[in-house]
């Protein structure tokens, strides 16, 4: 991407650009849920971009996976550090 393809943030601008219709008709409290995928997209713009994705949709699909499984291991860590104290407390004397 860059001198012959357009860079994978410009194509991440585009895609984005072109769901703005969907973004006016979501009722305001999903609106947010909407930019934050397209900012979860962007947390991984380099790596989809040094990969040079023929098709920066798929790029960004795959970004939006990652970015969920990031989420749902640092939810599993918290819920297993809760479950760690709690299990304290309850062994205590």
């Amino acid at each position: 991407m860059g001198r012959t393809n357009p860079t994978y943030r410009d194509a991440l601008r585009r895609i984005e650009s072109d769901w703005e219709p969907m973004r006016r008709a979501l009722r305001r409290e999903y609106q947010s849920d909407f930019d934050r995928l397209f900012d979860r997209a962007r947390e991984f713009a380099d790596a989809a971009g040094y990969a040079n994705p023929p098709e920066p949709e798929r790029a960004l699909l795959l970004s939006l996976l990652l970015a969920h499984e990031v989420e749902l291991r640092r939810l599993r860590a918290e819920l297993e550090a809760r479950e760690t104290d709690r299990n304290e407390v309850d062994q205590a004397p």
